[in-house]
């Protein structure tokens, strides 16, 4: 065997020991939370209202907060995020100043979420007098994930070629015929596909909406737009460090956190096959 080939050889059992590893990992700890979450998943569970502070009945009211708050966030990461990476793909200038914006966006996404969590509570609580509440913490999720959102769209804008555009300019379209017709079709699946993965992202965060309307215990579901909440994330870090009765509700505990996965899976599935669906279409 050549020196060449036995040193791609090593360096391809590398990566395939690395991807085991780290598959290994998330299987034990998702065969760990089913293992203890599964025995009090029920429909009671599922459907019923919080009893009790939270030691008997469901999780109803964190699983609709979770929901509404990553609507709101997808209303509003989502057009803002795909409009801003179409303007700097396709329109700004490739100048200082369009650098400037591109790394700025790039260290937003470094930010620790509790930091939007503190903007959140200035901009959405205390200035615009939203109070805490299910908006508050939604549009404080949507900043969160806008830099994500703008970055995987305008990466998917980027493999898009340029004889697309080309081709329509030389036809006698104008730039945005040519983006809206023969660009944005075919970047729109990667563009959704970043911008859900990104939410879903979201959907697990603790510290933005532990400032901006999270509660831990309310038997009822969000009556308007400026209610507090329950929210999963929330729900399980209380259940998991703060509770009064810890050891009683940790089987809990862990049903809220498989409840959270499952959800969570089923936004980045969901992405998966929208992507599919879309290119599927466009073929056809």
């Amino acid at each position: 065997m050549k020196t060449n080939q036995l040193k791609e050889l090593i360096g391809f059992n590398i990566l395939r020991a690395c991807m085991g590893m780290v598959s290994l990992f998330l299987l034990v700890i998702l065969y760990d939370i089913a293992r203890k979450g599964i025995g009090v998943i029920n429909w009671e569970f599922l459907s019923a209202m919080p009893k009790t502070g939270m030691t008997e009945g469901g999780v109803l009211p964190a699983i609709v907060g979770t929901f509404i708050v990553a609507v709101i966030s997808a209303v509003l990461a989502i057009p803002l995020g795909m409009g801003c990476a179409v303007y700097l793909n396709e329109f700004a200038q490739n100048n200082k100043i369009t650098r400037i914006i591109r790394m700025s966006i790039r260290n937003l996404s470094g930010v620790p979420s509790i930091v939007y969590g503190l903007f959140g509570v200035v901009l959405f609580v205390q200035l615009m007098r939203f109070g805490t509440c299910v908006l508050s913490a939604g549009m404080t999720l949507g900043l969160m994930t806008l830099p994500w959102t703008i970055t995987a769209s305008e990466e998917a804008l980027k493999s898009i070629p340029d004889s697309y555009r080309d081709g329509s300019l030389a036809l006698g379209a104008t730039k945005w015929q040519a983006i809206r017709t023969n660009v944005l079709p075919y970047a729109v699946p990667g563009m959704l596909t970043g911008a859900i993965l990104g939410l879903a992202r979201a959907a697990g965060e603790t510290a933005p909406i532990l400032f901006t309307g999270a509660a831990f215990y309310l038997p009822f579901l969000p009556k308007s737009p400026f209610s507090q909440f329950m929210a999963l994330p929330y729900h399980l870090y209380i259940m998991s460090t703060q509770h009064h009765s810890i050891e009683k509700v940790r089987p809990i505990a862990y049903g809220t956190a498989l409840v959270l996965i499952v959800l969570v899976f089923g936004m980045n599935l969901g992405a998966i096959l929208l992507r599919y669906r879309l290119r599927k279409i466009k073929k056809e």
